[in-house]
């Protein structure tokens, strides 16, 4: 006679044979999906092992094998772009039960991933303009797919998310600067543009990469060492005593502020959440980027590092954002193009605004990169600046110039391209001078600092002499080092000809604590 105990295995083990025996997609394979054009394109899932699988699409049938753990994979042939909607079909060998997923309303086109935190995360209804946005955004051959699940422990496989078929209807909820990115592609191209967002608000750049690629990096050790000390001497019972305070605090000027008429303060934030969404170190990656792998895509924008910009952080994210770059391209198996968001003007105490900048700047050297320069369209009091119109098309003029090769009047605004020590001036070099040099607005240049061996910094008089920018001050007779827009919120107007301005820079390497006049 069986036991209960037997019985129950016995169930138990049906159940999880039929749960790994259902065949099943990650959550981007779904309806209204737009497919890379122009590569092979994985198409991936699991079913029983050792189960056939079929996978149709476009007059193409590719057939796999699921392996021993449930995993098949099969890669649709090169495809050129196409506006038509098809069917795409998912089906197992008819050896045991018979299952067919059909995915419709499938497009052919551009395929763009874009990441980071509330930049990125934020969508068009918050974005300047959006009445006159929502009246024009019937564009149905854009679609976007948002990555709706959360961190994780453990690389995950299927992810939670659903395309969505752009109108006046859904753009609300789209990602502006992945939006507004992906409507000049799409308008310069003619071709059908699918993104993917995946991003969270307030988190840092090591929540999405792979720990075990942090940890094997060099560079980071230090940066390891310091969160480890961090993580020591949070007091979670205190954080939370704290917070239920505040809380109550919160609630009762609320009230007061709700009976009087008036608008009630921001409610404090719960520290336990806040660390429970940034997902600790590689917690996102797990959550948010591991189930879209290796989905085909053309390339991947990231605007972040707001996050980063502090003490024991902001000096690492050159190294990250390299990593964050060369680790997702190995796991995708494709070199594929990426460009960031430099952080805009912002009021913000301390050097670690300019560090994180800076670091965007020198990543810069990774190949296939690019960076939309935003120093002049941020807004001093508010983190979250609202023309992410400008950001998406500065984005996308970097795309269409080096990605498709299409005609643009500049990819870039000017980039330091070295400096020369001239007696008491210092000449510096810029590339991406499209239409030469120009001192925005007209008048004088405006933005640079000039510094003798004493690493006093002065205000510095500049002009433009052709594809130069010479720097001076009376004050210095013997320079050594210039900056420019070295500052939370510059006044600085260096741009090329194309109306794109320049990026900040420094030619020193002083520590914090030298670089104040």
């Amino acid at each position: 006679m069986r036991t209960f105990a037997s019985s129950l295995f016995a169930v138990v083990t049906l159940l999880a044979h039929n749960a790994l025996a259902d065949l099943k997609l990650p959550a981007v394979f779904c309806d209204h999906m737009v497919l890379q054009r122009d590569a092979a394109v994985p198409v991936w899932g699991w079913a029983e092992p050792g189960e056939g699988v079929t996978v149709e699409f476009a007059g193409q049938k590719k057939a796999a094998k699921a392996g021993s753990d449930g995993k098949w994979t099969v890669k649709l042939d090169s495809m050129p772009a196409s506006a038509e909607p098809r069917d795409l079909t998912v089906s197992t060998n008819p050896k045991s039960k018979i299952q067919n997923l059909k995915f419709t309303d499938v497009l052919v086109g551009e395929v763009w991933l874009g990441s980071g935190q509330s930049n990125m995360a934020m969508t068009v209804n918050r974005a300047r303009d959006f009445e006159q946005e929502k009246a024009v955004a019937n564009l149905p051959l854009i679609r976007m797919f948002k990555e709706e699940s959360g961190p994780a422990n453990t690389p995950q496989t299927i992810g939670k998310g659903s395309w969505a078929v752009c109108s006046p209807e859904t753009v609300s909820g789209f990602s502006a600067t992945l939006y507004f990115f992906g409507r000049e592609v799409h308008r310069k191209l003619n071709v059908p543009v699918g993104l993917i967002n995946s991003s969270v608000g307030g988190t840092p750049i090591e929540s999405w990469i792979d720990t075990d690629a942090q940890r094997s990096t060099p560079e980071l050790k230090a940066f390891f060492d310091a969160q480890t000390k961090t993580a020591k001497e949070f007091d979670l019972a205190a954080a939370k005593t704290n917070y239920e305070k505040q809380l109550a605090r919160w609630k009762q000027v609320a009230k007061e502020a709700k009976a009087a008429g008036k608008a009630p303060p921001r409610a404090p934030r719960d520290p336990l959440a806040t660390r429970a969404r940034k997902g600790n170190v590689g917690g996102l990656f797990n959550g948010k980027i591991a189930p879209l792998i290796p989905y085909a895509i053309r390339g991947a924008v990231w605007y972040q590092g707001e996050a980063n910009a502090q003490p024991n952080k902001a000096q690492f994210y050159q190294y990250h954002l390299s990593l964050l770059v060369k680790d997702w391209r190995a796991r995708w198996g494709c070199d594929f193009p990426f460009a960031w968001a430099q952080l805009p003007n912002f009021t913000r105490p301390g050097e670690y605004w300019m560090l994180v900048r800076e670091a965007m700047l020198k990543s810069l050297a990774v190949p296939n990169t690019g960076m939309a320069i935003t120093i002049d369209i941020g807004d001093p009091k508010d983190i979250h600046p609202k023309n992410k119109q400008e950001v998406g098309r500065r984005l996308s003029l970097w795309a269409l110039g080096t990605v498709y090769k299409q005609k643009v009047a500049a990819t870039s605004g000017p980039l330091p391209a070295g400096h020369e020590i001239r007696g008491s001036e210092v000449a510096l070099s810029f590339k991406h001078t499209n239409g030469g040099l120009v001192a925005k607005g007209g008048g004088e240049l405006k933005g640079f600092q000039i510094a003798g061996a004493d690493k006093v910094w002065k205000p510095a008089q500049a002009r433009i002499t052709g594809d130069k920018v010479i720097v001076f001050s009376p004050d210095v007779k013997q320079p050594v080092a210039v900056r420019y827009a070295w500052e939370p919120n510059p006044d600085c107007n260096l741009g090329n000809g194309a109306g794109l301005p320049a990026s900040p820079f420094r030619t020193d390497d002083w520590q914090e604590g030298q670089s104040q006049p």
